[in-house]
C-alpha cells in the first residue's frame, strides 16, 4: 500500500469508526519501537529532528495539515459559501469535544484563548472587595496579571499556593480557602514543570466553601482521557495549539450546565443572537454559545475538529501510557545525570523540567546543533522537554545522550 493510499484508507476507515489493519511491516519489533502509537509518520515534524516540546506548540499531523490546505481551498474558490460551511465545521468541533472529553454540547463554546475563558468567569462571579481568589505557584502567568488587577480594581486578596519539590500540596490550598474564597484557580498541569493536579480534591474544598474551581487546561486536554463533569471543576478552558494539535485560536471552553444562567457573557455581539425581535431586540442563545460573541478564527477551528477525530481514533488511553511511561523515562534519566529536578517523580503528565546549570548559549548551541526542540524556561535557567503521542524511545534516548556529555 503506497503512504497516499494508506493515508486515505486511515482517513476513511478513521471516519466510519473503524479500525485499520496493521501492515506486516507494522508488525515487525523493530517498527514498534520506532513507531509505538502506528502514528509516527502522520507527523513531518519526526523527519528532521527530535522534537521534545509540543508543550510550546504541538505540531500538526497530516490530517490536520490536509484540514488547513482544504478549508483555504475553500475560502479560495467558494468564499460566499465559506460562513455555511465554517458554521457546520464549527457545530462538528462542539460535538466532537464533548464527546471525546464528557460534557454535553450545550456546556462547550469555543473561544480564542484560555485567557478569554477565565475573564468571562471572574467578570461573572462579581467580585468584590474582601473576597479571595486562591491560585499556586505553578500557574500559568496570565493568571497572575489578572488577579493582581483585580485586587487593584475590585480589591480582592490574591492568596499564592507556593509550591513543595514541585509540588502544590491540599493541605496548602485547605489552609488559604475560607468562606470568602471565590474562586480556585489552576493549570491543571502546570506549564512549568508539568506537575497534574487532582482536580476532584479541589472541586471539592472550593464546593465546601461555596466558590468554584477554574482550571487552565491547556497542558492537559488531549494528553489523557478525561470526563469534565467527573472532574467536579466547573470551569475549564485549553487551547488548540498544544496538545490538541492545530494552530492557535481556537480554544474549547467548558461551563459546567447548571452555571450557565450565572455565567453571563464579559461582552456582546451578533453571534449570540438566537432570534430577532422587533424594533431592533434580540433573544440572546442560552448555551455556552451565548460566549462566541463574534467570528471565529474558522480557519483554526477546521483544524481543531480534523484534530479531535484524529486523537479520538489513536484513543486518549493509548497516548496517556505511551506518552506518561516515555516523560517518566526521560525525567528518571535526567535525574541519574545528576540535573536538579523541577518536576517530580510518578508525575502524570508529558513534562519534564529540570535546572541544567549550564551556559545557556552553550546547550543551546548542542541542541541546535543535534536537532533537539526543547524549551528554555525560568530566565533560561531550566529546560523543559515535553513528549507528544508521536514520540519514541529513540528520540528519549537521542536528549539524555546529549545532556550525558554536558553533564
Amino acid at each position: 500500500m503506497t503512504n497516499v493510499d494508506r493515508r486515505h484508507f486511515l482517513k476513511t476507515t478513521g471516519a466510519l469508526g473503524l479500525t485499520p489493519l496493521s501492515s506486516p511491516k507494522m508488525n515487525s519489533t523493530m517498527s514498534i519501537k520506532r513507531n509505538p502509537l502506528g502514528i509516527r509518520d502522520d507527523f513531518a515534524v519526526t523527519q528532521n529532528q527530535t522534537y521534545l516540546n509540543t508543550s510550546y506548540v504541538g505540531p500538526f499531523p497530516t490530517v490536520v495539515h490536509e484540514a488547513a490546505i482544504k478549508y483555504a481551498n475553500e475560502q479560495q474558490l467558494m468564499p460566499a459559501e465559506g460562513l455555511d460551511i465554517s458554521m457546520e465545521i464549527k457545530e462538528a468541533t462542539r460535538v466532537k469535544f464533548a464527546e471525546l472529553f464528557g460534557a454535553t454540547r450545550d456546556e462547550v463554546a469555543l473561544l480564542f484563548s484560555t485567557s478569554d475563558a477565565e475573564n468571562i468567569v471572574t467578570s461573572a462571579i462579581d467580585l468584590k472587595a474582601g473576597d479571595n481568589v486562591v491560585i499556586d505557584e505553578l500557574h500559568f502567568i496570565t493568571s497572575f496579571v489578572l488577579y493582581r488587577w483585580l485586587e487593584q480594581a475590585k480589591g480582592i486578596e490574591l492568596r499564592i499556593v507556593p509550591h513543595t519539590n514541585g509540588r502544590s500540596r491540599i493541605q496548602d490550598f485547605e489552609s488559604r480557602t475560607d468562606a470568602r474564597t471565590r474562586l480556585i484557580s489552576v493549570a491543571w498541569v502546570s506549564n512549568r514543570n508539568g506537575y497534574r493536579h487532582n482536580l476532584p480534591a479541589l472541586a471539592e474544598l472550593i464546593h465546601a466553601n461555596g466558590g468554584f474551581l477554574f482550571a487552565d487546561g491547556i497542558q492537559a486536554l488531549g494528553s489523557f482521557p478525561t470526563n469534565l463533569r467527573e472532574t467536579g471543576a466547573d470551569f475549564v478552558c485549553a487551547n488548540s495549539y498544544k496538545y490538541l494539535l492545530a494552530s492557535w485560536g481556537a480554544a474549547p471552553f467548558f461551563v459546567r450546565e447548571e452555571h450557565l444562567d450565572r455565567i453571563t457573557p464579559d461582552r456582546f455581539g451578533h453571534n449570540q443572537v438566537s432570534r430577532s425581535l422587533q424594533n431592533y431586540n434580540f433573544e440572546l442563545k442560552t448555551s455556552a454559545e451565548k460566549y462566541e460573541y463574534a467570528g471565529l478564527i474558522y480557519g483554526a477551528v477546521a483544524q481543531l475538529n480534523a484534530a479531535l477525530g484524529y486523537i479520538n481514533q489513536v484513543g486518549l488511553s493509548r497516548i496517556e501510557a505511551h506518552t506518561v511511561a516515555l516523560a517518566q523515562t526521560l525525567r528518571n534519566g535526567i535525574a541519574k545525570l545528576g540535573y536538579s529536578m523541577f518536576t517530580p517523580a510518578n508525575n502524570p503528565s508529558c513534562i519534564t523540567s529540570f535546572d541544567h546549570g549550564l551556559d545557556p548559549e552553550l546547550i543551546r548551541r548542542v541542541l541546535d546543533e543535534e536537532n533537539i526542540s526543547v524549551s528554555f524556561r525560568e530566565k533560561e535557567t531550566q529546560i523543559r522537554a515535553s513528549v507528544g503521542m508521536f514520540n519514541n524511545q529513540d528520540d528519549i534516548d537521542h536528549f539524555l545522550q546529549v545532556l550525558s556529555r554536558l553533564a
